[in-house]
């Protein structure tokens, strides 16, 4: 009723009111310590009248006006912390945030920046001094790229917010020259290293194997897989969603192509039959967890509990289960597979990146133009001088 009357102003409980407005950029909400009375409401609602008339003029001074609100802190620079901002920053930028991505904020927020710059005034934070902090820390340029990319974002905004003059990071990052990288990222699994983990994996876990083997989906993708995503007359798999230990719950896939659809080939598919007897009937998620007798929760969980001893009974040098994507991509295209499927299939947003990640995997014609030659080219082959 009053919320009708007096935009801006609601009954919050039966002892305050609230009022809500607009200050630099930012939506602020406020309780008065008045019984929602129509008398009480009106008074409210020209006090917040009042606020909008000095916002407006300049005058508004947010630590006189709320001092035990924690918006007082917030606007009055001398007072706010890179902690507090960081803090704040993070709850509210979560909602937008895949949970992986999330969580890795949390930890470089957490673990790395507030307890180097916490206790630092916002507006004192400049460039020198993460340059200083960055110079001295022992981690790859990536590593170093990673922790500076949500601090860099979180400063932009509090720029956005009028809340520091300049964005210290605007256009800058940190690398140090570094030696050439020497191990590869990419190191699949060869022919006899498969067949040696597949005959040594039993009942789920080798359907799983297979599955990790013969159709490129990254770890999170498979375990999110449910009965529903298969289609048995077209023979597509729907990758429509990923699963994390930090996600808890069914979440987007990495990318937009990662949302795809696949083709099921002849091991997946006798594989997802064998499967049928161990989870079909439970209606929901494809592999479970043969322990629990319930779906995986994340990634990790596989790998300790069952991947690397796996990999020991096999006799077969440990990777990672990433690797098998990997291994998929080098298999069908030093098989001669169309490029254009396999980046289809990987979920890749282009072809380059597949070329990129996987050149060296893809058959090199040391004849190159004989084939067009033949077809198009043999009247020219003979001409005489």
């Amino acid at each position: 009723m009053g919320g009708n009357k007096y935009p801006g102003v609601r009954e919050s409980s039966d002892s305050s009111i609230e009022i809500d407005f607009y200050y630099k950029g930012q939506r602020c909400r406020e309780r008065l310590n008045l019984k929602p009375t129509p008398a009480n409401l009106k008074k409210a609602s020209l006090y917040r009248a009042a606020i909008l008339s000095a916002i407006e003029s300049g005058t508004f001074d947010y630590s006189y006006t709320f001092p035990k609100s924690k918006n007082a802190i917030k606007f009055a620079p001398s007072q706010y912390t890179v902690e507090i901002y960081l803090r704040e920053w993070l709850a509210n930028k979560k909602p937008t945030l895949k949970a992986s991505t999330a969580d890795n904020y949390r930890k470089i927020i957490e673990n790395l920046f507030i307890p180097k710059f916490g206790k630092k005034l916002l507006t004192s934070l400049s460039r020198a001094d993460i340059r200083t902090w960055t110079a001295g820390m022992n981690c790859t340029n990536k590593r170093l790229s990673n922790i500076l990319s949500p601090i860099r974002t979180a400063l932009q905004d509090a720029a956005h917010d009028d809340l520091i003059q300049s964005n210290p990071l605007l256009g800058w990052t940190y690398q140090r020259n570094a030696a050439p990288v020497t191990k590869d990222h990419v190191d699949p699994f060869t022919q006899e290293e498969q067949q040696a983990i597949i005959e040594a994996a039993t009942g789920q876990i080798k359907n799983q194997c297979v599955v990790f083997f013969w159709t490129g989906m990254r770890t999170s993708e498979l375990i999110a897989l449910e009965w529903t995503d298969i289609d048995w007359d077209r023979k597509k798999i729907k990758v429509n969603k990923a699963l994390t230990y930090a996600s808890k719950a069914d979440e987007t896939t990495k990318t937009k192509r990662g949302t795809r659809e696949i083709d099921i080939l002849p091991p997946v598919e006798q594989a997802l039959i064998n499967q049928k007897q161990y989870t079909l009937l439970q209606g929901g998620k494809i592999f479970f967890n043969p322990r629990s007798g319930k779906p995986w929760t994340g990634d990790q969980q596989i790998r300790k509990l069952y991947w690397i001893q796996l990999l020991k009974c096999a006799n077969v040098r440990y990777r990672n289960p990433y690797q098998t994507r990997h291994t998929f991509a080098s298999m069908m295209l030093s098989a001669g597979e169309n490029l254009a499927w396999v980046s289809q299939q990987m979920g890749h947003s282009n072809v380059l990146i597949t070329t990129q990640i996987y050149a060296r995997w893809m058959p090199s014609d040391t004849k190159q133009g004989s084939k067009a030659l033949e077809m198009f080219g043999q009247h020219l082959v003979n001409i005489k001088k």
